[in-house]
């Protein structure tokens, strides 16, 4: 057998493969014997018809397919591993000439993952905008947890003001056809705090129980759906309940219903050590992200765009999957955001991950960054912690799944490359201006 590597391009190559007459005469009676224990052909039993016969039943250019797919694996393996080659998609067969008593010559295409230049990974300067809480966070995180403990009071004896809370029937149109997802029974909405259109809630203040009307309101421009941006919507809306909010004093009979604290300010404490916790979490997340960021930017990638549609199409499979559970239509997702703003969106986010999973694969060559058996050990804890369960089950499960024990391997990789990065880099925090 040879075999003649040819680049055609950049990430392209084109294996010649020439098998001798012998080993393909071989594979082809190997291949036709084969089909014949899996098909009845009339007056034989099965896997006793004669060679001609079945050459006759199913067609020569059958057997030579399946002689091909015998030996091809085998022979491409070779030629990779030979090579070092580290291929994005699965290999296709471009052309072959298959004659029985001569050689047989194979032309497949290889494409390979792009070379990646890393350039600068160490000694970077990064800096990154810090996070801190407002001044004022503690007194906010108490007024939500008074918030969670409000009761709410039926009102019959007023109009609506601004911080009840009401329930309402509405119907939504645009230019007097339907709003798709626009029609609502029994809706509970906080007036203080909506999120629906711009001057929708507004306009269901000073309104009475059993009140009937309509609103009009404008779509942002910025709003998700292309068919909605911009245009102005009618809405008929009935006020069938109005509810008051009973928020409690921030005191310590607040703080013994939160917890087990006896006064206020044992519980500021805690959430004081909640939001310097929160604050780190998200600083060391910056910081990550940076210094990532950077060191992909500073590396030289050229990444094809059929390994670029792959994993999109990896992603859109996600996205597909967790709308499903959801409860929510890929249709309406599709027609609300466009299928050409979803695939762009797709494409710029596979994109991302690709150069961030080929940086960090050469830099974890350059820098010999392994999973040790005592990391793998630990996440096997942390799992069994997560799903209440023992170390052994754990083990058990993913010993079952080899897709799942390699994403678990890579993850604790991501980890340890990501921390060397910020290791060896400095990270400047400067002050947050965004807010």
């Amino acid at each position: 057998m040879k075999v003649n590597v040819e680049k055609i391009e950049k990430n392209l190559i084109k294996l010649d493969i020439e098998v001798d007459a012998d080993r393909a005469s071989q594979e082809y009676s190997k291949a036709c014997r084969k089909i014949g224990e899996n098909i009845n052909i009339p007056g034989f039993r099965k896997g006793k018809a004669p060679v001609p016969v079945i050459e006759k039943y199913v067609g020569e250019d059958r057997i030579k397919r399946e002689a091909l797919d015998r030996m091809l694996p085998s022979i491409i393996a070779d030629a990779v591993s030979e090579h070092q080659f580290e291929l994005v998609t699965e290999p296709s067969i471009s052309s072959f000439k298959f004659e029985l008593g001569e050689p047989v010559t194979i032309n497949v295409n290889l494409e390979l993952k792009p070379e990646v230049k890393l350039n600068n990974y160490k000694g970077l300067e990064v800096e990154v905008s810090k996070f801190e809480h407002p001044e004022n966070a503690i007194d906010k995180e108490l007024q939500m947890l008074a918030q969670r403990f409000s009761v709410m009071q039926p009102i019959i004896d007023r109009p609506t003001v601004n911080t009840d809370v009401v329930f309402i029937d509405f119907i939504g149109t645009v230019g007097g056809e339907p709003i798709k997802g626009g029609t609502a029974r029994n809706h509970q909405l906080d007036l203080a705090n909506s999120n629906f259109i711009p001057g929708f809630a507004e306009q269901l203040i000073d309104k009475t129980i059993g009140s009937d009307f309509s609103i009009k309101v404008t779509f942002p421009d910025n709003y998700h759906d292309e068919n909605l941006k911009g245009k102005e919507a009618e809405f008929q809306v009935k006020i069938n309940e109005i509810k008051e909010k009973n928020i409690p004093e921030i005191n310590d009979e607040l703080a013994q219903k939160v917890g087990p604290f006896k006064t206020i300010e044992e519980l500021k404490k805690d959430i004081l050590t909640y939001l310097e916790k929160t604050a780190e979490t998200e600083n060391k997340n910056r910081a990550q992200k940076a210094v990532l960021d950077t060191v992909v930017d500073q590396a030289d990638i050229e990444v094809p765009d059929s390994m670029t549609n792959k994993e999109a199409k990896v992603l859109m499979e996600e996205v597909q999957g967790k709308m499903k559970q959801q409860g929510v239509s890929w249709e309406q997702v599709l027609d609300s955001q466009g299928h050409e703003n979803i695939w762009k969106n797709l494409r710029e986010e596979a994109l991302k991950r690709i150069k961030n999973s080929l940086v960090f694969g050469e830099i974890a060559k350059a820098e010999k960054i392994k999973v040790t058996e005592e990391q793998f050990s630990d996440k096997i804890k942390e799992l069994s912690i997560m799903y209440n369960t023992d170390e052994k089950s754990v083990i058990n499960q993913i010993s079952k799944n080899s897709d799942l024990v390699y994403s678990l391997t890579q993850q604790i990789l991501g980890n340890n490359i990501t921390e060397f990065l910020v290791e060896n880099n400095v990270v400047k925090y400067i002050e947050d201006t965004s807010s």
